[in-house]
């Protein structure tokens, strides 16, 4: 068995099809001059996850770059506050670069330079991904392009200059919504341009197959150690498993390993913007329907006609029209349940963790934050919630400070 697949052995879950679909979701919808390049990337990727040089590599990083494992930590105050069951943090906002991010980028570029390639591209919304890509491509020698949505370039100027910072060019893009939707399709343009030299870096657990497998793989690390830590912690499984869904690659990175627990209960939390009408939120599973967007069939933000739909949320990497296929399948099949937090629940949990726990989370983390804050109160003592936090707030603050002190200039 391979160290990517879970260790649980009550319930298996399905891989991926030969057609990379989970269910009716995934697969790949792209132009016939991306096809090879999918196929070797399929292939390569194949090539290394039992490669026992290639994932030595990866674990001597992970624990001396990325700084792996990331802590498990009991969030005593925001536990007795709430007056409900025990809440710890899961502590990729410790990760190198500040996010989970790197895990899946880390990866990424150690596999593409593994296949020969000399360029990578990157999209990104709220920047987390470009810096991680930037990081790795810094580290490894290898040349980096990432591409980013102009608002999302004004809501998050400071991992812009991080990833100029490293050596690599941020382009902006400044079609459509001006976001991450946007970026992914300029990105795929570029791919398709330059497929010989370049290995498309995508950052979440989205696109056309094998990426979300991949990308889940990589972030897969997460909850192999959260599983471990909390059996040392506290001798026995979490109850209740938390943590925002954008594209979703942290959420799949914390859930994977539990997959075959029944007693343990997935919630993850989508953008709800400031309120579930169109235009105003990014919370597929509640205004979506099924759909094709940049390679995958899943949950799509979209009108009657089919036309992608405006999306919002004070998170620029929530802000996105789809979600990954899996999350789709989870979603169908009713393993995991999804619900969503609003823009201004996202920023009282934002402002609660820091004041409670001296923790600043990301605006993302901060969803799964809110959600932990509105079901932990009516939960047993005796119970176990392990939140995501996802990523750390430093680039969120500018953002956020435009709501919670309005009048004031930072």
């Amino acid at each position: 068995m391979s160290e990517f697949e879970p260790s649980s052995t009550t319930q298996k879950h399905p891989w991926p099809d030969a057609q990379g679909r989970y269910g009716a979701f995934g697969g790949r919808y792209v132009p016939e001059t991306l096809m090879h390049a999918l196929d070797e990337l399929e292939r390569a990727y194949a090539g290394v996850r039992d490669d026992a040089e290639f994932q030595a590599t990866l674990r001597d990083l992970q624990q001396h770059y990325v700084g792996r494992p990331t802590p498990l930590y009991f969030a005593q105050r925001m536990t007795a506050q709430l007056g409900g069951a025990k809440i710890y943090f899961k502590r990729e906002d410790l990760a190198h670069t500040g996010a989970h991010k790197i895990n899946n980028a880390l990866g990424q570029c150690l596999l593409a330079k593994r296949m020969g390639k000399r360029r990578v591209i990157a999209e990104t919304g709220a920047g987390q991904h470009g810096v991680a890509t930037a990081t790795a491509c810094a580290l490894l020698g290898l040349e980096c392009d990432v591409y980013m949505g102009t608002e999302d370039m004004e809501r998050q100027k400071l991992n812009v200059f991080r990833m100029r910072l490293l050596g690599t060019r941020v382009i902006g893009v400044d079609s459509g919504s001006k976001t991450l939707k946007d970026a992914i399709n300029e990105a795929l343009r570029d791919w398709v341009a330059n497929v010989q030299s370049t290995h498309y870096c995508l950052g979440t657990v989205h696109g056309p197959h094998p990426f979300p497998m991949i990308c889940r793989d990589f972030q897969s690390v997460i909850g192999r150690e959260a599983r471990r830590q909390i059996l040392e912690r506290e001798g026995r499984l979490p109850d209740t498993l938390i943590a925002c869904v954008g594209g979703g690659s942290n959420a799949i990175g914390l859930f994977y390993e539990f997959l075959g627990d029944a007693g343990v209960r997935m919630i993850g939390v989508e953008a709800g913007g400031t309120q579930i009408v169109p235009g105003m939120h990014a919370a597929r599973f509640a205004g979506g329907a099924i759909g094709m967007l940049q390679g995958a069939m899943s949950y799509v933000l979209q009108d009657e006609n089919g036309q992608i739909g405006a999306t919002h949320s004070v998170s620029a990497g929530l802000d996105y029209a789809s979600v990954g296929p899996e999350h789709a399948y989870f979603f169908q099949s009713g393993r995991v349940t999804y619900t969503h937090a609003s823009d201004q629940e996202a920023l009282d949990a934002f402002q609660l963790c820091a004041r409670l726990e001296g923790i600043i989370p990301a605006l993302e983390s901060s969803h799964a934050v809110a959600h932990a804050a509105k079901i932990v109160p009516g939960m047993p003592k005796d119970q176990i919630v392990i939140v995501n936090m996802s990523g750390r707030g430093d680039k969120d603050v500018q953002q956020a400070a435009k709501f919670i002190l309005p009048d004031e200039e930072l």
